[in-house]
């Protein structure tokens, strides 16, 4: 949440805390409904304090950015340098054409900078779908992986927000697996997409200056229309525009042949500076949040439907978020996992829903009752969803119930006894049989 606040293009904002606050206030009072105790106002403050602190440097970072880019004392003081470069040139006599070359090139150096930034996000993202094992296929592929690295940690807490927030969940993995990808492979893989983008950039900027040149050479010899020319032939690659250079003064530039030589000769240092300072740290930073890979891949995957079984609280698995039809998933949980117990008991349910639906077990809601078999009586949610018997389960929710049975049990205040005894064939699975049955059915 504090990232998509885009700090860096936007400036901070005090609301930004007021939105925070409203946003964990809200996630605690979320959680409460669930569950038979009540957290204390000094919880919430603790949380919002340690998120707060947390963030912290990111918030300063990105706001940095913003004020270096828009503070006018910062801006001149950081402009002092190329200033004082080009009062140089006209003290040693340098021609207009010289000097404008050198401005065109000082302005170009940020939108050379975010352009050869996202180029090389959008071709990492590529290479991930491609070459990363979690992220190579469809959002199922992705589930497998994430209850893989679950199941292989053995962290109750984290499987419980992945049961959930399992839209969350699916994107602090998605941000974790790009973050390892870009560390593993910095100097094999993101630093020569960047080399390449910087050359290609490099080429094509020389080409429109050279066209530029030849165009107003052809029809009149107006630094005005090579300006124009030079800017429409970037307009694809570059945010830069005539108006970037609108106060400076171009009239007495006649000699286009040594524009283009200076700005050939200038292009030289600015990529040298983009190559210096690129790292695993500026490339996310200076980076817009939006061409982000990790969001480019979070919006890849997370635009589709994430309602959750009424009665297991399995997602379903289609592709399409607000789609027309009934929810579904592959498999379905034992529905002790959220908590699910026997009517009049304090047993949680060792069963799954594609099983109970096959049977005549009664469930009781709004006071009524409903047959499993006929779910759908029940109406609102429970008529949205096709749960079908079926025989096929996945081993990996049975392994983790026996698994975290007394986690579960302290964590519902709940047992699985009596009529929620663990079927004893359950606990035949090993945590490696559970991990591989994820390869059998995903």
């Amino acid at each position: 949440m504090i990232k998509s606040f885009n700090i860096s293009k936007m400036g901070y904002n005090i609301s930004y805390i007021q939105q925070l606050t409203d946003y964990i206030k809200k996630r605690v009072t979320d959680h409460e409904d669930g569950v038979k105790y009540k957290l204390k106002n000094e919880f919430f403050r603790d949380v919002l304090v340690f998120i707060c602190k947390r963030a912290n440097k990111i918030i300063n970072d990105q706001n940095k950015l913003f004020r270096e880019a828009s503070d006018p004392a910062i801006y001149v003081k950081k402009k002092r340098k190329e200033y004082y470069s080009i009062f140089q040139k006209c003290c040693n006599g340098a021609t207009s054409a010289a000097i404008w070359g050198h401005i065109i090139c000082q302005k170009l150096k940020e939108p050379i900078e975010q352009s050869v930034y996202k180029k090389t996000a959008r071709d990492l993202t590529d290479e991930m779908r491609s070459n990363c094992e979690s992220l190579n296929g469809n959002r199922s592929n992705l589930e497998k992986h994430i209850l893989k690295k679950l199941a292989e940690e053995e962290d109750f807490d984290k499987y419980m927000n992945y049961i959930y927030n399992p839209r969350d969940h699916f994107k602090s993995f998605i941000r974790d697996e790009v973050s390892q990808y870009i560390t593993d492979k910095f100097s094999v893989s993101v630093l020569p997409k960047v080399e390449e983008n910087i050359e290609l950039l490099q080429q094509k900027i020389i080409k429109a200056a050279n066209e530029s040149t030849e165009h107003v050479q052809v029809n009149r010899e107006d630094a005005g229309l090579w300006l124009k020319s030079f800017t429409q032939q970037l307009s694809d690659e570059l945010i830069f525009s005539e108006k970037d250079l609108s106060g400076v003064n171009h009239d007495d530039v006649h000699d286009f042949n040594l524009l283009q030589d200076v700005i050939k000769k200038e292009l030289v240092h600015i990529m040298h500076d983009i190559r210096s300072e690129f790292n695993t740290e500026t490339f996310l930073l200076k980076l817009d949040y939006k061409f982000r890979p990790d969001e480019l891949l979070i919006d890849h995957f997370c635009q589709c439907c994430w309602v959750q079984c009424v009665f297991c609280g399995a997602t379903c698995t289609n592709a399409i978020e607000n789609h027309v039809g009934d929810h579904s998933v592959d498999f379905h949980r034992v529905r002790g996992i959220i908590g699910a117990n026997y009517y009049l008991t304090q047993n949680l349910c060792a069963d799954i829903c594609t099983n109970v639906v096959a049977s005549d077990l009664h469930f009781y809601i709004q006071d009524e009752w409903f047959k499993y078999r006929e779910y759908r009586r029940a109406g609102g949610v429970y008529a949205q969803w096709s749960i079908t018997p079926d025989v096929s389960e996945l081993p990996h929710w049975k392994w983790f119930v026996c698994r975290f049975q007394k986690n579960l049990e302290k964590y519902y205040n709940k047992t699985f006894e009596d009529s929620g005894k663990i079927p004893d064939e359950w606990r035949k699975y090993s945590k490696q049989e559970a991990i591989m049955s994820l390869n059998e059915f995903f």
